[in-house]
C-alpha cells in the first residue's frame, strides 16, 4: 500500500467539503476519482498534498504520517500533482518552469541550476515539448500547458502523481494523445496515479479502481464497470428517476 486516507474530513465555514473519506492506493495502481461537480474531489487532492489541512483523519504515505506536513515536504516524499486550471510561471520559458520544479521538488540541496536544466530538457522531451523549451509559458497552447504540467510533476521524481482533470478543455484528438502520454509515463517510470476525470470513457479504460464522491462523502469504490452501474452512483449523477 502506497497511500492510505483514513476518515479524512475538511470543512469550510461549517460546510463539509470532504466528510470521513477513507480509501487506499497500492503501488502501481491507477485509481480514478469521480463525482458530480462540487463533490469535493479537488479539495481531497488539496488535502493529500498539504495545500489544505485536514480537520480530522489521517493520511499515510508508505506507512508514514503526512497529515500535517507542508506541501514541499510531501513533494519531497514523492507526491506531485497537476492542476485542473493550468498553473505556471507565465513569464518563464517552458524549460525554466520544469527546472524550478526540479530544484524545489526534489530533496537534493546540492542540485545545481545546470543539472536542473539538463533534467528539465529530458522531461520536456518525454512529454513531446522539447521543441517549445524556449517558449514562454504564457504563449503555449492549452494542450502544451497540460503536458508542461506533466513535465513539471515528473521533474520532482514522484512515486504518486495526482492528476486533476488533465483532459479539461482539450479536443478529442488532444485528449487521446494526453491519455497515451500518461499511460506511457506511468509504465516507464513505475508511477502510481490518482486521477480526477469527468470523461467516463477515459476513466473506465484507464483506471484499475474508481472512488466516487458525492457531497464530500465516499458513496462507492470498486472496479470501473461495477461502480458505473451502481444505482447510488447513477442517482448522484442523474437523479432518482434514472437510478
Amino acid at each position: 500500500m502506497l497511500l492510505k486516507v483514513d476518515n479524512v474530513t475538511k470543512t469550510f465555514g461549517g460546510v463539509h467539503a470532504v466528510r470521513n473519506v477513507s480509501f487506499s492506493i497500492n503501488k502501481g495502481e491507477t485509481v480514478g476519482l469521480i463525482g458530480p461537480n462540487g463533490a469535493g474531489k479537488t479539495t481531497l487532492l488539496n488535502v493529500i498534498v498539504g495545500t489544505y489541512k485536514a480537520d480530522s483523519g489521517k493520511i499515510e504515505l508508505d506507512g508514514n504520517d503526512i497529515t500535517t506536513k507542508p506541501p514541499y515536504k510531501i513533494c519531497h516524499l514523492g507526491i506531485s500533482r497537476t492542476y485542473q486550471l493550468p498553473q505556471a510561471f507565465w513569464d518563464l520559458t517552458a524549460i525554466a518552469n520544469v527546472a524550478v520544479a526540479g530544484l524545489c521538488g526534489k530533496h537534493r540541496p546540492d542540485m545545481s541550476y545546470g543539472d536542473a536544466m539538463l533534467e528539465a530538457s529530458h522531461c520536456l522531451e518525454l512529454v513531446g515539448l522539447f521543441g517549445k523549451r524556449n517558449i514562454l509559458a504564457r504563449d503555449l497552447t492549452l494542450y502544451e500547458l497540460r503536458t508542461l504540467g506533466l513535465a513539471r510533476a515528473l521533474a520532482t521524481t514522484p512515486r504518486l502523481v495526482l492528476i486533476d482533470e488533465a483532459m479539461a478543455g482539450l479536443n478529442p484528438g488532444e485528449a487521446l494523445r494526453a491519455v497515451k502520454l500518461i499511460r506511457r509515463l506511468k509504465e516507464e517510470y513505475h508511477l502510481t496515479i490518482f486521477w480526477i476525470e469527468h470523461i467516463m470513457k477515459i476513466i473506465m479504460e484507464a483506471a484499475d479502481r474508481v472512488v466516487v464522491l458525492n457531497y464530500g462523502e465516499k458513496i462507492a469504490e470498486g472496479p470501473p464497470k461495477e461502480v458505473i452501474n451502481n444505482p447510488t452512483v447513477v442517482e448522484a449523477y442523474l437523479g432518482k428517476k434514472h437510478a
